[in-house]
């Protein structure tokens, strides 16, 4: 969170000499992940090995601690995020092949929820909790430990509950997208008005 602060005095400079401080950060946060990770001495508890195939070696090697989050966490969270602000910076694309219209659509989608982090952050607890009830509903599987605390999942989970990632995936995908027309409409009330609470959402 330190470093976030004094992150942002790089928003005070051109936004050029931004994007090029923002790529070289992120490049090196990430390669210092890969070659931290690689030594697998320093910086992460979880020891990664190689796997029955390259997907799974992966995974073995991304698999690093969050809570608390481990330097190797860090470094690959916060570097490839690093990365994609000098790419959505302005919506000036680093790659040639994409054209800035693209890049300005992608950034203004993302930029949308990053005005309005807290707000979102809310939702998506309450969007995340439908979208499982009504899965778990429309397939059969099991609805009502959804609403008992967590602490009776774990002490006595129902089987048959959950599923595989791909459904994961795109129901979180089906979530962002739902609370995406909100965001908006709330980012334009905080652009409109000069309200002190706002700031907070």
């Amino acid at each position: 969170m330190a470093v976030g602060y004094t992150f942002g005095a790089l928003y005070t400079k051109d936004a050029r000499v931004r994007q090029r401080w923002l790529l070289m950060i992120g490049v090196v946060a990430t390669w210092l992940f890969i070659f931290i990770r690689a030594v697998d001495k320093y910086g992460e508890p979880l020891h990664w090995s190689r796997q029955k195939n390259i997907v799974f070696t992966i995974l073995s090697f991304i698999n690093t601690t969050k809570y608390p989050p481990s330097l190797d966490y860090l470094l690959m969270t916060i570097g490839p995020a690093i990365v994609a602000l000098a790419f959505f910076e302005a919506g000036r694309p680093l790659v040639g092949s994409v054209s800035r219209s693209a890049g300005s659509i992608i950034r203004n989608f993302f930029v949308t929820f990053g005005r309005v982090p807290l707000f979102f952050y809310i939702l998506q607890w309450f969007t995340a909790h439908t979208i499982a009830i009504v899965l778990h509903a429309a397939f059969g599987k099991p609805v009502r430990w959804l609403f008992q605390t967590p602490v009776e999942w774990f002490t006595n989970p129902p089987q048959g509950n959950g599923f595989n990632l791909v459904v994961v995936y795109l129901a979180w995908i089906s979530g962002v997208f739902l609370l995406y027309p909100l965001c908006k409409w709330f980012a334009g009330v905080k652009a409109r008005r000069s309200d002190w609470w706002l700031s907070y959402l």
